[in-house]
């Protein structure tokens, strides 16, 4: 169906809007309050660089990082300020029909309707699974992330792929690919002329505030995603974070984050459950899509309590009874089931 006009300041609403200073965030997927101490000196050391334009040559240092972690040629990779700039960047694709799975991150959606490109959302039913997704035939755009937020759902690569069309252009969100062990069914390392994946850096190193992401594609379409883009699109420092992040001892370290996640989230959607709410499974994102009565109740009073959560319902398919919870440490959970078994 096409979105309703009133749609449109919700789509814009993220969990930074539920964040505030002093409250225990569980709403923004952001990984820690800050990046590792060894990316701090890296990119402090950089800070030395400022008063210079970003070079060509760190800008190819970047680009061949990136290249070399995902097997990609160098002109497959478009570096991002965030991979949110992949997403403002889709209409100069000129699609005639853009089809937005839903459940899923709002932002490409937002920027189509601003571009007034048409617009058609696919929403999927619990499970929220892909297969069997009515994907009209004429939509010469498709943008699925995976894993999807907020369900935390991970679509297999297969059909992930079976979207694919001629004359069809296939966006892959994969900005929280990262935060899965082994990455299974990413199709960042396949080159494919129809296909671009989105990549963002700054959820598992806590760079939200530097923005840094990349596009893999082939090169044909990442010439008409920047036709018209300023020069010097990214800073010294984005492209320092971008090189350091994708460098082998940076990838490893994220799977052993990863691995961390996972058992956090595993023990955390047990504890959530024993609370009675209805947690989405399988979950293999650094986040949970829960389910009670009265989700707006229960959000305002986790926050009464210094505890923000991201509300479901700007999410196209969800209701006000949805609430999207970032994976925590141990500690973090601990205050948050205590106030959710007084709540509840």
């Amino acid at each position: 169906m096409t979105i309703e006009t009133d749609d449109v300041d919700a789509l814009r609403h993220h969990g930074d809007a539920e964040a505030a200073p002093g409250l225990l965030d569980f709403a923004v997927n952001v990984q820690g309050d800050g990046p590792p101490e060894w990316l701090r000196r890296r990119l402090a050391a950089g800070l030395a660089t400022l008063g210079s334009y970003p070079s060509e040559a760190a800008h190819l240092r970047a680009r061949e990082a990136v290249a070399a972690r995902h097997g990609r040629t160098v002109d497959e990779v478009l570096l991002l300020a965030g991979g949110a700039e992949g997403f403002a960047m889709l209409p100069k694709l000129e699609p005639t029909l853009a089809a937005l799975i839903h459940p899923s991150f709002t932002e490409p959606e937002w920027m189509l309707r601003q571009a007034r490109v048409p617009i058609t959302r696919v929403v999927l039913e619990p499970p929220y699974q892909l297969s069997g997704a009515a994907v009209p035939e004429s939509a010469d755009l498709v943008v699925v992330g995976n894993p999807t937020n907020p369900t935390s759902v991970l679509h297999p690569a297969s059909e992930i792929l079976a979207l694919r069309r001629p004359g069809r252009i296939l966006v892959v969100d994969e900005a929280f690919s990262d935060a899965i062990p082994g990455e299974p069914e990413s199709v960042a390392g396949k080159s494919m002329p129809d296909v671009v994946v989105l990549r963002s850096l700054t959820k598992t190193w806590a760079l939200a505030g530097l923005r840094c992401g990349y596009a893999l594609a082939s090169p044909d379409v990442l010439r008409r995603l920047q036709v018209g883009r300023a020069h010097w699109p990214l800073g010294s420092l984005q492209l320092e974070a971008i090189e350091a992040c994708c460098e082998p001892a940076a990838v490893a370290a994220a799977q052993e984050r990863a691995a961390r996640i996972e058992e956090q989230r595993s023990e955390m959607a047990a504890r959530l459950t024993a609370t009675g709410m209805n947690v989405h499974g399988p979950a293999t994102a650094p986040f949970l899509l829960v389910e009670v009565p009265d989700g707006d109740a229960v959000r305002s009073r986790l926050r009464a309590r210094g505890i923000a959560v991201r509300r479901g319902d700007t999410f196209p398919g969800l209701g006000s009874d949805h609430l999207r919870v970032a994976v925590r440490g141990r500690t973090e959970t601990d205050v948050l089931i205590s106030a959710l078994e007084e709540i509840l």
